[in-house]
């Protein structure tokens, strides 16, 4: 049986380098990064995506909402009773977290900020505004209008409608401080870290991902509100129900969600309109190779500028023209000039004379 023999020439220095950058490619381009792979989703996803479906009033939500509102009554009859709880916020108060535990007062004072209206608003406007033009709809912005009025209206209501009086402006120890002119109950950082965030759940494209947002938007709202409680500008039950109005808020949603549809399609039919009429309204060009004749100014301002002959008035011939019908070029007699067609120069002479000498 024969038996074959291989001669393996070896790799020169410029071979060698070659195949180990290629090698060296091969791996790099194997490990792709978490973020490599978020863009790359991205960047499949320029359209609106089909699978994103609205939330709807299901029986799960209705059991929610219900038990929502119920927590809500529950702690309003418990202030304004006066009972355990109110004990507990007097307790609390005269703790003082911030004097127990300093250290955590300058975190807690930019934590504290995820609460506040106007900073989050801007991040997350600026987060779902960025999504609406990736997937072409105007849906995440005005779910976050929707849900940011219906927190200030009944917030708002909630607030000078019973009239608590905070921790620090507290009159009477033991007392619900209620309808005294206050307006921290219920607490409007934690309603409005419970919207803000919580929007990013509602709005999520896959189940998965509305479970993990829902439960951090939950542990930082309560974060939040806990928050305001060791610096001491809110009790512990105005935490409790800023929690369950935010809440309500958007379990109660998907009932706006037809109203959301009608304002964005008014919005893009308008959109549209004024993209038309721009385009309606857009110079058309003159035709390349066809004078542009500019009037003065001086004919403007004599009055003698020709109008433009419309389709009822009948063109009548200049005045300068003869009357008649119309003749053409090779019916017309032709007219020979007598003489020569130089104009004549009387300090010329003819050929032949001597000039008379200048002085």
């Amino acid at each position: 049986m024969p038996h074959h023999i291989v001669i393996t020439k070896p790799l020169n220095r410029r071979a060698r380098t070659l195949t180990r950058c290629n090698v060296d490619w091969v791996r790099t381009e194997r490990s792709h990064t978490r973020l490599d792979r978020v863009f790359a989703r991205l960047d499949r996803e320029p359209e609106r995506p089909a699978h994103v479906g609205m939330p709807r009033m299901s029986r799960h939500r209705m059991v929610l909402l219900g038990a929502t509102l119920a927590f809500y009554g529950a702690i309003v009859w418990a202030v304004v009773a006066t009972s355990w709880l109110v004990r507990l916020d007097w307790q609390v108060m005269f703790f003082r977290p911030y004097q127990q535990w300093p250290e955590l007062h300058a975190f807690v004072d930019y934590y504290v900020v995820l609460g506040q209206r106007g900073p989050t608003a801007v991040m997350v406007a600026a987060w779902l505004g960025w999504r609406s033009w990736r997937q072409h709809t105007l849906r995440p912005l005005l779910a976050l209008g929707v849900s940011l009025l219906l927190l200030n209206i009944t917030v708002g209501a909630a607030k000078y409608g019973m009239g608590r009086l905070g921790p620090h402006y507290a009159t009477e120890i033991g007392s619900n401080e209620m309808w005294l002119g206050g307006d921290i109950f219920p607490s409007g950082h934690t309603a409005n870290a419970v919207v803000t965030w919580g929007i990013l759940a509602y709005l999520a494209s896959t189940p998965r991902a509305r479970r993990w947002l829902s439960a951090l938007s939950a542990v930082t709202s309560l974060g939040v509100g806990l928050s305001t409680v060791y610096i001491g500008t809110h009790w512990l039950s105005d935490v409790l129900l800023g929690w369950a109005a935010g809440l309500l808020i958007l379990l109660a949603l998907p009932w706006f969600e037809p109203l959301i549809a009608r304002a964005e399609a008014r919005i893009l039919t308008v959109r549209d309109r004024l993209r038309d009429r721009r385009r309606t309204k857009a110079p058309v060009p003159a035709p390349a190779g066809r004078p542009v004749v500019v009037r003065p100014l001086i004919e403007r301002a004599a009055g003698t500028v020709h109008e433009p002959v419309t389709a009822g008035r009948a063109a009548r011939s200049p005045v300068y023209l003869a009357p008649g019908p119309h003749t053409s070029r090779a019916e017309r007699s032709p007219v020979t000039p007598v003489g020569s067609r130089r104009p004549q120069h009387t300090d010329r002479h003819p050929r032949g004379t001597t000039p008379a000498p200048r002085p």
